[in-house]
């Protein structure tokens, strides 16, 4: 094993900087505690059984959709398109029961893909919900109540690239709920948590919207919001929206992927021909400027993330696992696994979901594809499998269409 990778591991344990509050080993938002898709949790099965961990219990009624799912405070959230529209979900995290289901807008979607796509936010006793229509509700996490509810397209004048409808996560920081209608009003827009009223939208970044998720990031000093869109990538001001630096970088067809940041290095990809691009952003007095380091096909991830572990990026380019090197852009390797999907990182372990069903626990070591253990999903849907796995509280969880399969992987 990577003993600077184990280090690294341990340090992410120490922040938690993307939301208000942290919840021990909970999963509260997107991508986990710091947006990044990493768990801090320790004491993980090294393998597993040929038929996969034990199955602590499985759970149908998610409904229609490809939203993965947050876990705080022992409750687990999630979206899912129900007979009569598109629902928030909370249920118990101790055996899937039930607990409410609340309606947020209207059902279906586009081009054979209904559902939801976004995962819910939870922070303290609210948790914030997109669904596929740009419906963006603030409802009660004990009885799923609604505080507030906003359209982007309509309160906001949003605009997506294409048309695979509203997939982003939002964001909560401190007072704000923050998210990406896209548009002539603006790229991004702030909104007051506690009743849905806009603080400010990013009047001077008008891109239509991608389907990345916002990320905070603190870049030679200055903590900023980063979001990614299908024409450009940009830092900007969380007290004003003001963008402090911007850089041009076209996507096509659909870019999804969250960025992923180290030190001043901004490193972003997609797929669609595309591939992957680092820039490194630079300040001088109020002047910010930024760079590309580089721009290359070695990873060119569709949909299923990367994460960043001591200076090298992991994560899926079609049908195989690489490794890059984020300051170069060099490939350190590639190989099959189980296939094109979505990466999740915990306790020196990666958990690759493929997008056709095997799951796969990868060594998070920079010299070698190393795959320890790997089961195919039971329950399948005839669906492909996009929900990012989720890692909480010594639990594996993977979400297919309407199941909901949670493993024991502790030790």
């Amino acid at each position: 094993m990577n003993q600077r990778l184990l280090a690294t591991a341990f340090f992410a344990t120490l922040t938690c900087f993307n939301i208000g509050s942290c919840f021990g080993d909970d999963w509260p938002q997107w991508r986990g505690p710091d947006r990044n898709g990493k768990s801090n949790e320790t004491g993980l099965l090294r393998e597993w059984p040929a038929d996969g961990p034990p199955l602590a219990w499985s759970v149908e009624g998610m409904g229609i959709g490809y939203s993965s799912i947050a876990v705080a405070n022992g409750k687990i959230f999630t979206l899912g398109d129900l007979d009569d529209g598109s629902y928030a979900l909370a249920l118990n995290e101790a055996d899937g029961a039930l607990l409410w289901k609340t309606r947020i807008g209207e059902a279906g979607g586009h081009r054979g893909y209904p559902g939801p796509r976004s995962t819910p936010t939870v922070d303290g006793d609210q948790v914030f919900v997109l669904n596929q229509h740009s419906d963006l509700a603030c409802l009660n996490v004990a009885n799923g109540k609604e505080v507030w509810s906003v359209n982007l397209e309509k309160d906001f004048g949003g605009k997506m690239m294409s048309g695979w409808r509203y997939s982003e996560s939002p964001l909560v920081d401190g007072n704000r709920v923050i998210a990406t209608p896209g548009g002539k009003q603006g790229t991004v827009v702030a909104l007051d948590r506690e009743n849905g009223e806009k603080i400010w939208q990013t009047g001077d970044w008008t891109d239509t919207a991608g389907y990345s998720s916002v990320i905070i990031a603190t870049i030679h000093g200055t903590r900023q919001y980063i979001q990614l869109t299908g024409r450009s990538v940009a830092g900007f001001d969380p007290e004003t929206g003001n963008v402090l630096w911007r850089a041009d970088r076209e996507g096509k067809t659909a870019v999804i992927t969250t960025p992923v940041i180290k030190d001043d290095i901004v490193f972003v990809t997609s797929s669609y021909g595309v591939g992957c691009n680092a820039f490194q952003i630079s300040k001088d007095g109020d002047t910010w400027t930024t760079e590309e380091l580089y721009a290359n096909k070695n990873i060119a991830n569709h949909h299923g993330g990367v994460v960043l572990l001591d200076g090298y990026v992991f994560g899926s380019s079609g049908g195989t696992f690489k490794c890059l090197d984020i300051e170069s852009g060099e490939l350190a390797y590639g190989g099959r696994s189980a296939g094109k999907g979505a990466t999740t990182y915990a306790d020196g372990h990666l958990y690759l979901r493929s997008e056709t069903g095997p799951i796969a626990l990868i060594e998070a070591t920079n010299e070698d594809l190393v795959e320890k253990s790997r089961f195919d999903q039971p329950q399948r849907s005839d669906k492909r499998a996009w929900a990012h796995p989720v890692v909480a509280n010594g639990k594996l969880y993977i979400r297919d269409q309407d199941v909901l399969l949670c493993y024991d992987i502790s030790e």
